[in-house]
């Protein structure tokens, strides 16, 4: 169907019957990095009515998902007692990406740029990237990127979207842990922001040449500060960083109320209304308290909680037209079936019955389908004036940055 779908709609944009619209895209999904370890593990995974899911990831492209995140560190081998979940080095991701993409998500890829995870509280550099000067890291980060993606490029996977880092309010590659002086950047200081910001430009000059058409995001977690959110995206632009995407992470128990999100989001729009606007990362508990919870919530730990913040969380969003993504984190989590440890409390399987919660679908509700040219449709209006240019995923571009077919004025264009 969605090849004769495509078929339809090239006929369509090739034809004189009329304008072509692309509808704007609200994507929706989220980081599903350990999916093949639970797969191996044989969890068992359930639809709403308790029958076996026999393959996740059609499921969720079956229930309207259309986006999918995956992290990617350096080499979580050379990291001492490393968390068994950071795991995803370029090997261990290819598999997934491919089928990923393959079952026709938009993959947003997310470089840890270190040996484990990333956050605002530890930006190691990778042991093997450790000893290196400022220039060699230029230089680094460059080629890691860009061999990276060239890999992905030539097994089939291209990004939708690339994440130059992973939760990088104040910076990244800071140095090894213990160094007694750790590069960071800060709100309240101009030290390290120029080396931050040739780090990121010359990441994002890698994902530029051999991705062009993706969309770059740059992910912070301040939004309870919102004056350190906004001072991080004005340092972006006095240091001329060439992004797309403003993401954010947002958990209740860490950064406060619905009403704190809406605030941030609000203030980003006011502030940088060019920018569009995606929660990269969000979650709550179905079962108990996440451990390390610093704010009172205001929805109970159960899967109706869940639930209800799931349904705050995508009416507060609707209300804000630059916000177009929304990535439940960690979601694939579930024991059900297997002798893995440690539960993780805020996936979207329940791991004692292995069943989809209730917020899996409030969470869908706020995507609007697949991706893609069958959504562009003839309807024999004129569309003077319209500048705007959309890939063969329905994605809208600036412009095209390499050659292939694309949508432009309501016509079909061979660039």
């Amino acid at each position: 169907m969605r090849n004769k779908l495509l078929s339809l709609a090239l006929m369509a944009a090739i034809g004189s019957a009329g304008a072509l619209h692309a509808a704007e895209v609200r994507y929706v999904g989220g980081d599903v990095s350990l999916l093949p370890t639970y797969e191996a593990a044989k969890a068992q995974y359930k639809d709403s009515q308790g029958k076996p899911i026999a393959d996740v990831l059609t499921f969720c492209y079956d229930e309207g998902m259309n986006a999918m995140r995956v992290r990617l560190f350096v080499d979580p081998s050379a990291y001492p007692n490393n968390d068994p979940n950071a795991c995803q080095d370029l090997d261990y991701i290819l598999p997934l990406c491919k089928r990923i993409t393959e079952q026709g998500f938009d993959l947003m890829l997310d470089f840890h740029y270190s040996d484990t995870w990333a956050d605002p509280g530890a930006q190691w550099t990778p042991k093997a990237w450790q000893g290196l000067s400022d220039q060699e890291l230029y230089q680094k980060i460059y080629d890691y990127t860009k061999e990276t993606l060239e890999t992905l490029k030539s097994n089939g996977v291209v990004p939708a979207f690339i994440q130059p880092g992973n939760e990088i309010s104040y910076g990244m590659l800071w140095g090894a842990e213990g160094d007694s002086s750790l590069k960071k950047v800060t709100s309240g200081s101009q030290a390290n922001w120029s080396r931050f910001g040739k780090l990121l430009n010359n990441a994002i000059s890698a994902c530029r040449e051999v991705c062009p058409d993706a969309a770059i995001v740059l992910h912070t977690e301040r939004v309870e500060k919102v004056g350190v959110l906004t001072n991080f995206y004005k340092q972006m632009k006095l240091l001329d960083v060439d992004y797309d995407i403003i993401g954010l992470s947002y958990y209740p128990y860490y950064h406060g109320k619905m009403s704190v999100l809406d605030t941030a989001l609000t203030t980003l729009e006011q502030d940088f209304p060019d920018k569009r606007i995606m929660i990269v990362e969000t979650g709550y508990s179905y079962k108990w308290e996440v451990p390390g919870t610093n704010h009172e919530v205001d929805y109970p730990y159960s899967e109706a909680g869940q639930n209800a913040f799931a349904q705050d969380l995508v009416d507060t969003l609707l209300k804000h037209p630059n916000c177009d993504g929304l990535f439940w984190w960690w979601f694939e989590y579930n024991a059900k079936g297997t002798t893995l440890q440690n539960w993780y409390n805020a996936p979207l399987f329940d791991s004692n019955t292995g069943r989809v919660t209730k917020a899996f679908a409030t969470i869908c509700s706020f995507g609007t389908g697949h991706a893609g040219v069958e959504e562009i449709t003839a309807d024999g209006a004129a569309f003077p004036g319209d500048d705007v240019w959309y890939d063969l995923q329905g994605r809208k571009i600036s412009e095209p940055r390499e050659k292939g077919l694309y949508i432009h004025g309501g016509k079909l264009v061979a660039y």
